[in-house]
C-alpha cells in the first residue's frame, strides 16, 4: 500500500504570531504530552504562546471564544482527550466541543483542534506519543497554517459575510445629522 500520510511543510512568518493554547487536563499525563507538542512546534515556527487549562473539552471553545473577544492572539490550540466511557456523555462532549471549534473557525478564527477522541487509553497515548503522531503538534501546525493563509490573504476586510461594516449600520427610520444608537 502507498504511504497516504503527507505533512504540509512548517508555516514561516516575518512578523511574530501569538498563540493561546487552551487544554482541558482530565486526563493529565496525555493532556502534558499534547501540551508538549504543541509548545515545540509553535517555537520551531518562531512564535509565542500562552497556556491555559479549563475544566473540561466543553469549556475549550467557550475559552477560545472568550479570548477572541477580549484578547490580541493570532489563533488558538484546543488540547483535551475525550476517552469512551460507559454512557453517552462521550458522543455529547466529542460533538459539541468540535462543533463549537468548528462553528469559530467559521467565523474566521485560526483554531487547531487537538482534542482526541478515542474508544480506550490505547489510543490516546498513541495519538499523544511525542515520538510518534503527537496531535498536540499536528494541532499546533494547523492553528499556525491557518494564520499564514490569513496573513496572505490579507487583513480583514469591513462588511464581508453577515456582520456589516460599522458605517452600513442603519438604525428604523430615516435620521438628520449624524446617527447615533
Amino acid at each position: 500500500m502507498a504511504d497516504t500520510e503527507y505533512t504540509l511543510p512548517r508555516a514561516s512568518f516575518d512578523k511574530p504570531v501569538k498563540l493561546l493554547v487552551v487544554v482541558a487536563p482530565f486526563y493529565r499525563d496525555i493532556a502534558d504530552m499534547l501540551i508538549a507538542g504543541a509548545k515545540a512546534e509553535i517555537e520551531a515556527s518562531g512564535g509565542t504562546y500562552e497556556l491555559i487549562e479549563v475544566p473540561g473539552a466543553l469549556e475549550v471553545p467557550t475559552a477560545i471564544g472568550m479570548a477572541e473577544r477580549m484578547s490580541n492572539y493570532d489563533g488558538y490550540v484546543a488540547l483535551g482527550c475525550v476517552i469512551r466511557g460507559a454512557t453517552t456523555h462521550y458522543e455529547t462532549v466529542c460533538n459539541d466541543s468540535s462543533r463549537g471549534i468548528t462553528l469559530l473557525g467559521l467565523q474566521g478564527l485560526c483554531i487547531g483542534n487537538g482534542i482526541l477522541t478515542v474508544e480506550n487509553r490505547e489510543q490516546a497515548v498513541e495519538r499523544a506519543d511525542p515520538a510518534r503522531m503527537n496531535k498536540g503538534a499536528g494541532a499546533a501546525a494547523a492553528a499556525l497554517h491557518l494564520i499564514a493563509l490569513e496573513r496572505k490573504w490579507g487583513a480583514a476586510r469591513k462588511g464581508v459575510g453577515f456582520k456589516p461594516a460599522a458605517e452600513e449600520y442603519r438604525l428604523a427610520g430615516e435620521t438628520k445629522g449624524t446617527p447615533t444608537a
